[in-house]
C-alpha cells in the first residue's frame, strides 16, 4: 500500500514511478517531491525510464488494439469505472494527504472541496453523461437524397474511441485535472497513460490502486512518473499513440501541439489564461472581493481566474482601498495550519516568477497598493503575500502575461466598450467574468467577451458544461458533451439498398 505514513513527517518514503497492472520501480532517474509548505522534500519517486514508457505504449497499443476493453458495452466499462471512483471516495482523506503535502492544498479552505470531491462527482458525472449519448446518429438528408426511383439511402455516424490517448496534467489540481481526462477517455472505451506533474505526482499515482480494485484489463490505464520531460516528449511524438491531451503553460502546450504534428495526433490543449473581472457600474459593491475571489482560490494558481480587474476609472482609488482592506484579512500560512486561508505556491520559481512579474509592473508604471512580496515571518517554505497591482493601462507586462499566483492587476475603464476592448486585448482567451445587476447590459458585455466560458455574477463547475481555450488558451473542450466526443472518432456510414 502506497502512503503508509503521515506525508510532511520527516520519513521519507520511496514511490514507483510506473504502474501498468502493477506497481513497478522506474528504472529512470529518481526524483523528489516537495512540500511547498515547508520547502522539504518528504518523498522520492523512482522515475520511470524511455524504455519503460515506451513498453506502457505498446501494452496500451496491444490492449486497445485487441479490443477487450473497447468493444465492452459501455454499461460494463462503466460498471468498472464507477468502482475506481469508489475506491477513491472510500480513500478521499488519503488522496487529500497527499494534494495538501504536495500542492499546498490549504486543508481547511473551500478549495479543498474542488480538489477531491468535485474530482469524484466529475468523474461519476461523466459516466452517467455517457450512458445517455448515442453510440449512432443520423445525418439530417432530405428526401430527395434518401428515396430515388433507383434506390433508397441510409447515411449515419458511428462514434468509436480515438485509440490510445497520452493525458498529461498539471500541478495546481492534480487529482480533479486527471480525472477530467482520463474518466472521460476510458468510458469512450480507449486505453489511457496518465503522465502526471513531476511537482505533484504522488495523489495520481495512487490512482493504480484504484484501478486494481476496480479490475482494470492490463494494459487500459497506466501511469508514468518522471522529474524532466523526456517521457512527456515521447507520449507526444511516439506514432504507437493517438491522442494527446494536455493541461498546462501555453508555452509547453505549443511544444506538445509540434511534437504531435508528425503523426497527426487528436489533440486537446487546456492552456493558460489572463481572464479579465469586469465590474459594471451598477455592481461596484461586489468589487472589494475581486482579489479575494484570485487570491484565497489555491494561491491564484488557477487558469481560468479573473487576474485582469476591471473598474470604473473614476471608482478605482475607493475600490484599490477597499480590495486591500478585505484581502488583509488573508491569513498565509502552511497548509495544514487550521488558521491558513491562503498556502504556499508550487516552487521557489513561482515565488521568483511573481517577484519578477511585480517588478516590471512597477517599472512600467504600476503601483503596489497591497503585498508585493515575501512574508518574512515564513522563513522557509514558497510563500507569496497576497498582491493588487494599480495599473495605469492594460498593456503593462503584468496585465499581459500569465503570472500563476497570488497577484492581481486592477485597471481602470473610461467606459463599458473601453472595458470590453481591453479585456479582449489579451493573447489568451480561456475565461471571463462580468459582475452586474443589470442582467441585460451584463448579458451584452458577456456576448462581446472572445473567451471560452463567461461567467456572470458568479461561476460554475459542472461536468455537464464544457470549457476550453481560444487563442493561447488551448484547442478543444474539456468535460461536458463535447469533452466526451473528443475521445471518439466519427465514421459515416452510408448504405444504398
Amino acid at each position: 500500500m502506497l502512503l503508509d505514513h503521515a506525508p510532511g513527517t520527516d520519513t521519507r518514503q520511496a514511490w514507483p514511478g510506473l504502474y501498468d497492472g502493477e506497481y513497478r520501480q522506474g528504472t529512470g532517474a529518481s526524483f523528489e517531491v516537495e512540500n511547498p509548505s515547508t520547502g522539504k522534500c518528504f518523498a522520492t519517486v523512482d522515475g520511470a525510464s524511455a524504455e519503460q514508457i515506451s513498453t506502457v505504449i505498446g501494452k496500451a497499443r496491444t490492449a486497445f488494439d485487441g479490443g477487450g476493453w473497447s468493444s465492452l458495452p459501455v454499461q460494463q466499462r462503466a460498471e468498472k469505472l464507477r468502482a475506481m471512483l469508489g475506491w477513491i471516495q472510500a480513500n478521499a482523506d488519503r488522496f487529500t494527504d497527499l494534494v495538501v503535502a504536495e500542492a499546498g492544498l490549504v486543508r481547511a479552505s473551500m478549495v479543498k472541496f474542488a480538489q477531491i470531491d468535485l474530482a469524484i462527482k466529475h468523474g461519476l458525472d461523466i459516466i452517467d453523461m455517457a450512458l445517455t449519448l448515442p453510440s449512432v446518429t443520423d445525418n439530417p438528408l432530405p428526401l430527395s437524397e434518401r428515396f430515388t426511383p433507383h434506390y433508397s439511402l441510409q447515411s449515419f455516424q458511428v462514434y468509436e474511441p480515438v485509440g490510445v490517448v497520452s493525458a498529461i496534467s498539471a500541478y495546481n489540481f492534480p487529482l480533479w485535472i486527471a480525472a477530467w481526462k482520463i474518466f472521460p477517455a476510458l468510458i469512450t472505451g480507449n486505453t489511457v497513460i496518465l503522465r502526471p506533474s513531476p511537482l505533484t505526482p504522488l495523489s495520481a499515482l495512487l490512482l493504480g490502486e484504484a484501478a486494481q480494485v476496480a479490475g482494470l484489463p492490463d494494459g487500459v490505464f497506466s501511469i508514468v512518473a518522471e522529474g524532466g520531460n523526456e517521457g512527456g516528449v515521447i507520449l507526444s511524438t511516439d506514432p504507437r499513440v493517438d491522442m494527446v491531451t494536455f493541461t498546462g503553460s501555453s508555452n509547453v502546450g505549443r511544444m506538445v501541439m509540434k511534437q504531435a504534428a508528425d503523426t497527426m495526433k487528436r489533440l486537446q490543449l487546456e492552456l493558460g489564461g489572463k481572464s479579465a473581472q469586469i465590474y459594471l457600474p451598477d455592481a461596484l459593491d461586489m468589487a472589494p472581493g475581486a482579489a479575494d475571489r484570485v487570491c484565497l482560490a489555491h494561491s491564484g494558481q488557477g487558469c481560468v481566474l479573473g487576474t485582469r480587474i476591471f473598474v470604473p476609472e473614476s471608482e478605482k482609488a475607493r475600490i484599490l482601498a477597499n480590495m486591500a482592506k478585505s484581502l488583509s484579512r488573508a491569513v498565509i500560512g502552511p497548509a495544514d495550519a487550521p488558521a491558513t486561508t491562503m498556502g504556499p505556491v508550487i516552487s521557489r520559481a513561482q515565488v521568483e516568477r511573481c517577484e519578477s512579474f511585480v517588478s516590471a509592473a512597477v517599472a512600467a508604471g504600476g503601483r503596489i497598493v497591497h503585498g508585493g512580496k515575501r512574508p518574512v515571518h515564513l522563513p522557509d517554505g514558497h510563500y507569496f503575500e497576497p498582491t493588487i497591482l494599480d495599473l495605469p493601462d492594460n498593456g503593462n507586462p503584468a496585465a499581459q502575461e500569465e503570472i500563476f499566483g497570488p497577484v492581481v492587476c486592477v485597471i481602470g475603464y473610461r467606459d463599458i466598450d473601453h472595458a470590453i476592448e481591453m479585456a479582449n486585448e489579451s493573447p489568451y482567451g480561456l475565461s471571463g467574468h462580468v459582475f452586474g445587476k443589470d442582467m441585460t447590459q451584463a448579458m451584452a458585455v458577456a456576448a462581446r467577451l472572445r473567451t471560452g466560458t463567461v461567467n456572470v455574477n458568479g461561476g460554475m463547475f459542472s461536468a455537464y458544461a464544457s470549457s476550453g481555450g481560444r487563442g493561447l488558451s488551448g484547442v478543444g473542450r474539456e468535460r461536458g458533451v463535447e469533452g466526451l466526443r473528443i475521445y471518439q472518432e466519427i465514421k459515416c456510414m452510408s448504405v444504398t439498398t
